[in-house]
């Protein structure tokens, strides 16, 4: 779903295999290593900037991943409205 909404506002969704340095990761932290994905990825990308979402109202993987290098952190319910103003240009 989200790949779908992206694409169409114009962004290239690449996979984690891609050898290319994105603008832009977005980690789900639901997934069971969300915060050390964040910080190889960090190490990884260091010019990128770091999107991590969940739950609300995990405030634990909310602070692991900033811990990790999340640049920003956003609600499950408010991701799609965040990346695709930053697609678009508005930060």
């Amino acid at each position: 779903r989200l790949e779908s909404r992206f694409r169409s506002a114009g962004a290239t969704v690449l996979k984690p295999q891609d050898d290319t340095s994105p603008d832009l990761l977005l980690i789900d932290l639901t997934l069971a290593a969300a915060a050390s994905e964040i910080a190889t990825l960090r190490a990884r990308h260091p010019d990128s900037r770091i999107i991590a979402f969940g739950p609300h109202v995990d405030g634990d993987a909310f602070k692991a991943a900033k811990q990790a290098g999340a640049d920003e952190l956003v609600a499950r319910g408010k991701v799609i409205e965040r990346v695709l103003a930053r697609i678009k240009g508005g930060d």
